[in-house]
This record gives C-alpha cells, structure tokens and sequence, in this order.
C-alpha cells in the first residue's frame, strides 16, 4: 500500500476538481473526522448528520484551498465547526454533554474492554473545551500546531489548553477508578 500523498500534490489535485483526488481525501479523513464527531456529540445519529455536512462542505470548498493548506486541520476545523454550530441551534447544551450516550452508540467504542469504557466516559465528561483539545491531539495525532489553528488560538494557548485538558481527563479518570462502575461489578 502506498503512503498518502503528500499534502500539497493533494491540495493541488482538490482545487482541480479531480474526483479521484476526493476519494482519497475521504479514505484518509472520513473515518478519523466521524470519530472526532461522535465523541464530541456523544451521539451517533447526530455525528452521522455532521459527517454529512462535513463532506458536503469539503466537496464545495476544495477547489478554494489555499495550496499550502493543512489538509488535517482544514477538515477538523470543519467538522468542528459543523458540531458547534448545530449545537447553538439545538440550545445550549445541544446534542453534546451526555456522558453515557456513547455507551448507546452501537459500535461507538473500541471494543468491550472495561479500561476503554472508563476512558470514553471520562472523556465524554470532561467541558467541550478540553475535550477538543484532547480529540485532536491525543486521538486522531494532530500536533499542537494544527490543533491550534482548528481551535483558532495561538501555539502557547493550545499547549495550555492540552495541559489543562489532560490533567482534567487524569482527574476524571481517577474519580472513576474512585467509584466502582456496573462493569467491574459485573466482570467480579
């Protein structure tokens, strides 16, 4: 299999129109952006419609990349901002929140690993600001650089942002290794 070409032979095959371009474009975002999707909404039928949207968006933008663009941060600011602005409109709140919704997501976790469970929860229950961070860092690899521009703030305030965020998802882990879960009751 051959690796991904690079960022900018893609970009300048996007602002082409080349439909071939598209399709690897999908086959190397789509499933990591459904993924950032899903734990931010915490609901599948949710991050379904925003993965739609997203690559609608993608497919009417592409030809107006810059062509030095960073591909990865270009689709994960607008996945993020499709999820943020269907959260607006759904109140405040929205779809997001829910801690337990993903464990209603059927295939949502990585398998039935009880460690695993703990972690989407800990990291469903953390504020969306640090749940970003964490999503686009820690999950889907993007260095603090792209994270940054997704979250449209400097390079020092995405590494505060990263550290707070992680020390707030130790926090909640450790509160939940605190509270014995139905799980570990179950697997006893």
């Amino acid at each position: 299999m051959a690796p991904p070409p690079p960022d900018t032979v893609l970009v300048d095959r996007l602002r082409r129109g080349e439909r071939a371009a598209f399709r690897e474009l999908y086959a190397r975002f789509a499933q990591a952006s459904f993924g950032f999707l899903l734990r931010l909404a915490g609901r599948r039928d949710v991050a379904e419609d925003l993965h739609q949207d997203v690559w609608l968006a993608v497919a009417t933008h592409a030809a107006r990349l810059e062509p030095d663009s960073d591909l990865a941060a270009w689709i994960f600011t607008i996945a993020r901002n499709r999820f943020r602005s269907a959260r607006r409109r759904d109140d405040a709140g929205g779809p997001a929140g829910d801690p337990t919704a993903l464990d209603r997501a059927p295939g949502a976790l990585p398998g039935d690993d009880p460690a695993c469970r703990d972690l989407e929860r800990a990291l469903a229950s953390l504020p969306e600001i640090h749940r970003e961070v964490l999503l686009l860092v820690g999950v889907e690899g993007l260095d603090i650089k792209q994270a940054a521009d997704v979250l449209a703030i400097n390079h020092d305030a995405a590494r505060q942002r990263l550290a707070r965020a992680r020390a707030a998802l130790a926090d909640a882990l450790a509160a939940a290794d605190e509270a014995p879960s139905i799980d570990r009751k179950v697997n006893r």
